[in-house]
């Protein structure tokens, strides 16, 4: 028995479902220690945000800043283009299918507060910095540790990156099951849990087709490019998908993925540069997820949506889940600044976007890994080896 271990998703739906159940019969004091330890989390969670933003990005500047050549140069524009092109698709679908599915209301934070009983106690922990802050000075000392090639802040925020990363993977994502219990908690006794139950399930269904339709469409192009069947070689992927299905990291799948890509006829050389780069700032899947979660929940609460402001969350949000943990929910964890920032989510919003994002986590990832395969067809068309 102490072998048996429950993933990170089993975890969370029975959190979600105890919080419906017990959420209306709780006493009055156990229901402030879980309003304590929901506040405490969100202000922790908030402090460490900027802090992961930080580290990633400036991280990955550098790592791509020492890369050379046209072929790194190709693959991070197109997988930047892919990214955001998907956040686009994600919006626009929303915008046409979204109204017909979701009925606007209350809003969640403050129908939440107007009911949920008070903490014990609050502690205030500041971040050090915003989150746009957060991502200006990342730009900087990436640019700048590039520019003059500083081995020791190198090292410095590589370090920082892994702390970060060890904080996430042991004590967030293990205390995320509680986290989003005591939340719907607050939803179970404002009322709102079958408003948002129903959304997630007619949520999930879309982004599921959205990411079929947008593997398609990777694979289409690629094989307009390189003159092949496109539909063979998405099929030849299906191994890289069904293992990110299982393992939900793309650093994870990374071999199979290498081995699929090779299958398909792309050059050793391509592959082994372009997959383990791709599993890093290749996130078209999580970002149909991330926008449509968003819109989807901006709608239910009758926020108003204009495009200028989704077009910057989305350009936003790409470059601040770049080299996301490799943990399962790690780059939703990288999102929440953004969200916060730029769409005003609360407390209660960000943690319905973890857990519906968490409830798709396999879905996005397989998503990912394999339209990492359509790009490295396309490099390998123009800088891979001939071939006769």
């Amino acid at each position: 028995m102490k072998n048996i271990k429950i993933g990170l998703l089993p975890r969370i739906f029975i959190a979600i479902i105890l919080g419906i159940l017990l959420g209306g019969i709780m006493p009055h004091w156990l229901l402030r220690v879980f309003a304590t330890v929901s506040d405490l989390f969100s202000e922790f969670l908030g402090f460490i945000v900027p802090l992961l933003i930080l580290s990633l990005v400036t991280v990955a500047i550098v790592e791509v800043g020492h890369g050379a050549g046209k072929m790194l140069l190709a693959t991070v524009l197109i997988a930047f283009a892919s990214t955001v092109i998907a956040g686009v698709l994600s919006y626009g679908v929303g915008c046409i299918s979204f109204p017909g599915m979701i009925t606007s209301g209350t809003d969640l934070d403050t129908s939440a507060a107007a009911s949920a009983v008070k903490p014990f106690f609050q502690l205030d922990i500041a971040p050090l910095m915003g989150v746009t802050s957060a991502l200006t000075f990342a730009f900087i000392m990436g640019l700048g540790i590039v520019a003059v090639d500083n081995s020791t802040l190198r090292n410095f925020f590589a370090g920082m990156r892994d702390i970060i990363m060890l904080v996430i993977s042991k004590v967030i994502i293990p205390l995320l099951p509680i986290y989003i219990f005591c939340i719907f908690i607050d939803i179970t006794q404002a009322g709102q849990v079958t408003r948002v139950l129903s959304v997630f399930f007619k949520i999930i269904i879309v982004i599921f087709i959205l990411h079929i339709f947008w593997l398609l469409f990777q694979y289409c192009v690629a094989g307009v490019i390189v003159k092949r069947n496109p539909i063979k070689l998405l099929y030849t992927m299906l191994p890289a998908y069904m293992t990110a299905l299982g393992t939900q990291s793309s650093a994870a799948t990374i071999p199979v993925t290498l081995k699929q890509t090779i299958d398909n006829e792309v050059s050793r050389g391509v592959a082994d540069f372009v997959v383990p780069l791709c599993a890093t700032i290749h996130l078209s899947g999580s970002m149909l997820k991330i926008v449509a979660c968003a819109l989807a929940l901006m709608m239910m609460q009758g926020i108003p949506i204009e495009t200028s402001t989704i077009i910057h969350f989305i350009f936003m949000l790409t470059i601040t889940v770049i080299a996301a943990p490799g943990v399962p929910g790690g780059v939703i964890m990288a999102s929440l600044g953004v969200l916060s920032s730029i769409l005003g989510f609360g407390e209660t919003d960000l943690a319905l976007m973890i857990a519906l994002y968490i409830a798709m986590d396999s879905f996005g990832t397989a998503c990912n890994v394999t339209g990492d395969g359509a790009i490295a067809l396309v490099i390998d068309r123009y800088f891979g080896e001939k071939k006769e």
